[in-house]
């Protein structure tokens, strides 16, 4: 599991599933290290979310792999409906009681999709690309909110969450291991080094 690299995002506002939002020079040369890291590994499949985005960081692993980029719609972002508005603390959307009802639960989220229906469709995903890459790897590029539940959710961890905690850094890798149909262990590594999770553009 892939993490996106930096998005060009000047306002800083949370764009969700908004088209239009592409990486930045400094994305783009995030994807590209990341393809390096990657280049000597045995990847036979490589899955994108359709959101310019995680397309981006995913072309050059396909490219150097001579492959053919897919797509899986279940690697999305994170439904949201503060998306498109500034929503940092002491900032935008949140200092307004009109937006308060949305935050009543942080445990569904109220604001957004079910954890659980994240991790559901990321697995999805991810059994999906396993199956068609039998025997040899997977790239999956996705979003973080996504990465970090569908972890939580195999780690045997809660799904509700302190933002600010998860370790799922601009194009930060998270592997899952597998033998057979079987989980063994989950890896993380961060190839372009460490991003805040609150980090603009992210």
């Amino acid at each position: 599991m892939l993490r996106h690299g930096e998005v060009h995002n000047p306002t800083g506002i949370l764009y969700g599933r908004l088209p239009g939002f592409k990486l930045s020079e400094r994305g783009q040369k995030q994807a590209l290290t990341v393809a390096e890291h990657l280049a000597d590994h045995d990847i036979v499949h490589v899955v994108a979310s359709p959101l310019d985005r995680a397309q981006q960081t995913a072309s050059p692993i396909a490219d150097s792999h001579r492959l053919e980029l897919a797509t899986d719609e279940r690697l999305i972002e994170a439904d949201n409906q503060f998306e498109g508005l500034k929503v940092a603390v002491g900032d935008g959307a949140l200092r307004s009681p009109s937006h308060w009802p949305k935050l009543v639960n942080p445990f569904r989220p109220s604001w957004g999709e079910p954890y659980l229906e994240i991790a559901h469709r990321m697995l999805g995903a991810v059994q999906r690309a396993r199956l068609a890459a039998e025997g040899h790897e997977a790239v999956c590029v996705s979003h973080q909110l996504p990465i970090w539940t569908l972890r939580r959710f195999l780690e045997g961890k809660r799904m509700w969450h302190d933002p600010r905690r998860r370790e799922c850094s601009l194009a930060s890798l998270t592997s899952l291991v597998f033998e057979g149909e079987q989980l063994v262990r989950v890896v993380y590594t961060e190839p372009v080094g460490a991003t805040s999770p609150r980090v603009t553009g992210a």
